[in-house]
C-alpha cells in the first residue's frame, strides 16, 4: 500500500509541471489567437565539382606530342541549377487574440488564410534538407596502358685481376633489370599514341595487309580510338564530375535593405551557408513593387491638410468631434507586397522571379462584428 502511494505521489510530482506549463502557454478561453503571416524563400541549388587530374606524363606532353596541358590537380564547383520556391508560415512577433462572444462571428473567418488570417497550424509544407560533400580524391591512372615498368640497361662492372701481386682493372658487361624512368615511359606511352594514329589512318585508307569491311572495320578504329584515348590520359589528365545538392531559406526582414546572402559557392567545400565566409557570395535581391494609395487614405490626408491650414492662417485648431464610442474588436491581417527577386553571382544574374512576400506588405483591419 505504502509503495502504491508513493508511485502515485511521484507521477503527480512529474505531471504538474506540465500541466502548469500548458495552462500557462495556453491562450484564454473565449478568444481566437492567430499570427499574421511571413514568406520564406526556400532555394533548391545543385553545383558540379568538377576534379581535374593531371596525367603522370604532364611534363613530358609537349616534347613528346607537342601538346600543352594542366600540370597540377584542380577542383573548382559550378552552379548547376537554382529553384525557389515562396513558403507560408506563421509570424508569432506578430499574434492577436479576439475576444468572440458566442453568435458575434461566424469561425469561417480562419478561411482567409490567404489575407494572413493564420491560425493553429503551421502552414509551411517544405521538405527536408539534405547536404551532400563530395569526398576529395586521388587522379587513379593505374589502369592505363600496358607497359612495363621495366627494363634494361647496360651496366658497367670492374673486375680487379691478381697479377704479380698489383691489381688491374678489366671492364665486364652486364645487363640488370632497372625501374624505368618517367620520361622513359612518357616516351613509351607516346609513342604508342604515335602508332595507334597510324594504324588507324592505314585502316581507313586501306593501307593494310589485313582486310576489314563492315562491323570489323568499325570495331578496328574504335579500339584504336580507344587505346589512343586512354594512353592520351596519362598525359592530358582527365576529369571526373559529381553534383552536390543542398538547400537553402531566407527569411526577408521588414524595415531592412532587401539584400541577402543566401549561401556561398566554395572552390574546396561546395555549397556552404551564408555564415561561411570561405566561399564566394551569392546574393538574393528583393525589390517589393509599391501599394497604390487607397481613397480612405488619401481622404484623411486631405482633412490633415486642411486643418494644418487653417491652424496656419488662423491660429486655432479646428473643434474637436465628440468622443466615439468604444469601437469593436478588430480582425488584423497582411496584404503581401509582390516582389521582383533576383539571385546573382556577382554581376551574372541567376534567376529573376516574382512572389508574394508578406512581412514586406501592408497590414490592414476589418471589424469582428462582421460576419465573413
Amino acid at each position: 500500500m505504502k509503495t502504491k502511494l508513493m508511485l502515485a505521489a511521484l507521477v503527480a510530482a512529474i505531471c504538474c509541471p506540465v500541466a502548469s506549463f500548458a495552462q500557462k502557454n495556453s491562450d484564454p478561453e473565449g478568444y481566437v489567437t492567430y499570427s499574421l503571416p511571413s514568406t520564406v524563400l526556400v532555394l533548391e541549388v545543385e553545383a558540379v565539382q568538377e576534379t581535374f587530374y593531371a596525367g603522370p606524363y604532364a611534363t613530358y606532353a609537349e616534347k613528346y606530342l607537342g601538346i600543352t596541358v594542366p600540370q597540377e590537380d584542380k577542383q573548382v564547383y559550378k552552379l548547376k541549377s537554382i529553384k525557389m520556391t515562396p513558403y507560408v508560415e506563421p509570424d508569432h512577433s506578430k499574434r492577436y487574440s479576439v475576444n468572440v462572444p458566442k453568435g458575434n462571428i461566424d469561425a469561417t473567418f480562419l478561411k482567409l488564410s490567404p489575407m494572413g488570417l493564420i491560425s493553429f497550424a503551421d502552414a509551411r509544407n517544405g521538405g527536408e534538407i539534405a547536404w551532400r560533400f563530395p569526398v576529395t580524391g586521388k587522379g587513379d591512372f593505374s589502369d592505363k596502358g600496358v607497359s612495363s615498368n621495366l627494363t634494361s640497361e647496360s651496366a658497367t662492372l670492374y673486375r680487379n685481376n691478381d697479377k704479380d701481386a698489383k691489381f688491374a682493372a678489366s671492364l665486364v658487361q652486364q645487363d640488370v633489370v632497372v625501374a624505368k624512368s618517367l620520361e622513359k615511359k612518357a616516351s613509351e606511352a607516346a609513342q604508342k599514341i604515335l602508332n595507334a594514329r597510324e594504324e588507324r589512318y592505314k585502316i581507313v585508307i586501306g593501307d593494310t595487309d589485313a582486310t576489314y569491311s563492315g562491323e570489323a572495320l568499325q570495331a578496328a578504329i574504335d579500339e584504336l580510338t580507344r587505346l589512343e584515348k586512354e594512353y592520351l590520359s596519362l598525359f592530358i589528365g582527365y576529369t571526373e564530375t559529381q553534383v552536390e545538392k543542398a538547400v537553402f531559406e531566407v527569411v526577408p526582414q521588414a524595415g531592412e535593405a532587401q539584400k541577402y546572402i543566401a549561401f556561398r559557392l566554395s572552390d574546396t567545400e561546395g555549397l556552404v551557408p551564408a555564415t561561411n565566409l570561405s566561399g564566394k557570395p551569392i546574393l538574393l535581391e528583393i525589390i517589393p513593387q509599391e501599394f497604390a494609395q487607397t481613397a480612405v487614405s488619401k481622404a484623411e490626408e486631405d482633412a490633415a491638410a486642411a486643418e494644418k491650414a487653417l491652424l496656419e492662417a488662423t491660429g486655432k485648431a479646428p473643434k474637436t468631434k465628440a468622443p466615439e464610442e468604444k469601437r469593436a474588436a478588430q480582425v488584423y491581417y497582411r496584404l503581401p507586397a509582390t516582389c521582383t527577386v533576383n539571385i546573382k553571382n556577382g554581376v551574372e544574374l541567376l534567376l529573376q522571379t516574382r512572389v508574394p512576400v508578406y512581412q514586406l506588405g501592408q497590414e490592414s483591419s476589418l471589424p469582428v462584428n462582421v460576419i465573413l
